[in-house]
């Protein structure tokens, strides 16, 4: 159900008046040999407010087989969804509270989970609090959540929907112990640990992600572990990089993560396909066209060098995009009966994708 089938239905009756038609199936280059995954950046922040509950469900109507989400540590130490350190840019705390921080701000840390339960998250750039034909399933889709209230929620929604969302959750900030243990002990606990349940943790921070990937290890969870950042290539070599000084080779990466999620402009096929050998799947954020062609344009090389993720703000453009590339060209009038079955095949999987 979850590519929009306006946009893959819309594509068959220009395949009509072209000459060519969409219908055989394509190999893929990713590391599974399947068609990349779409990932929802914050849920669907182009439409509604980012690191919602209702800007999930919408980014898995729009066909995310996952969203990723931000968390923060209260001041009582309770995980929040959150991607700054802040509330002001994505909430209505400055109409709730007096600023606690010395320099005037208004920082998660400073505030507690009841405290910040109080608060709703705001759209930010274009996004509104609504979507056409789009109504959310919870009570409160724009209450800031707990992790907790998060993964809740995506089982919730594949319980109903039969479908398998998943979810990557990111350890924000420095090198936090508390938050790192928290984030597999919440994943854990909400079952959240087998290759069905889909869920994985990732983070800028090196030793966040050993440290996630040690405790997920020990418990002998399978929740997958990326690592965030740049790319460099140095002495023949590639390093997932943050700074000039602040990088670790990908061969010694491979041997803890599951994979790594890299920087746009940073992306080349060599280091796809470096890390494919070294067994690691590659993520790459964030993907934010403005329309369909721009989607495909953007999404074109990265599809020929075997990406195997794309963090989007539009799981919809990238979704549909990735869709299209998916079938191969049958020329016509031969192709004819494979046109039409392309056709229903192309809106099949508009309405069946994430089904299970």
């Amino acid at each position: 159900m979850h590519r929009p089938l306006t946009i893959a239905c819309a594509f068959g009756a220009v395949v009509l008046s072209a000459p060519f038609a969409a219908a055989a199936p394509i190999s893929w280059n990713t590391l599974s040999g399947t068609a990349p995954v779409i990932i929802g950046h914050r849920g669907a922040p182009a439409y509604l407010p980012e690191n919602s509950l209702g800007g999930n469900e919408l980014a898995a109507e729009m066909g995310a087989d996952i969203v990723e989400t931000d968390v923060m540590l209260t001041a009582d130490d309770k995980l929040v969804v959150m991607h700054d350190e802040t509330l002001e840019r994505t909430t209505d705390v400055e109409d709730r509270f007096a600023p606690r921080g010395a320099d005037g701000v208004y920082y998660v840390s400073d505030f507690t989970l009841a405290e910040i339960r109080t608060l709703t998250v705001e759209p930010t750039g274009g996004a509104g609090l609504a979507y056409p034909g789009f109504v959310p399933s919870m009570t409160a889709p724009y209450r800031v959540p707990t992790l907790a209230e998060m993964l809740d929620e995506i089982d919730a929604y594949n319980v109903a929907n039969g479908t398998d969302l998943g979810i990557l959750t990111e350890v924000k900030g420095s090198y936090s112990p508390l938050a790192s243990r928290l984030v597999v002990e919440t994943m854990i606990d909400k079952g959240f640990t087998t290759e069905a349940m889909n869920g994985a943790a990732q983070s800028f921070d090196f030793e966040n992600v050993f440290e996630m990937a040690g405790l997920i290890a020990s418990a002998g969870a399978d929740i997958d572990v990326f690592q965030l950042g740049g790319a460099a290539l140095v002495g023949g070599e590639w390093y997932v990089a943050l700074t000039e000084t602040n990088a670790r080779p990908l061969n010694l990466l491979a041997t803890y993560v599951d994979g790594i999620a890299i920087y746009e402009p940073y992306l080349s096929e060599s280091l796809i396909d470096t890390a494919h050998r070294l067994g690691l799947e590659v993520y790459g954020w964030t993907f934010r066209p403005s329309d369909l062609a721009a989607a495909q344009t953007m999404a074109a090389s990265f599809l020929d060098w075997g990406l195997d993720g794309y963090i989007t703000d539009n799981p919809d453009l990238i979704g549909a995009a990735v869709d299209l590339h998916g079938v191969a060209p049958v020329p016509l009038p031969a192709g004819m009966p494979l046109l039409l079955a392309g056709l229903g095949g192309l809106c099949g999987v508009a309405r069946s994708r994430r089904r299970t």
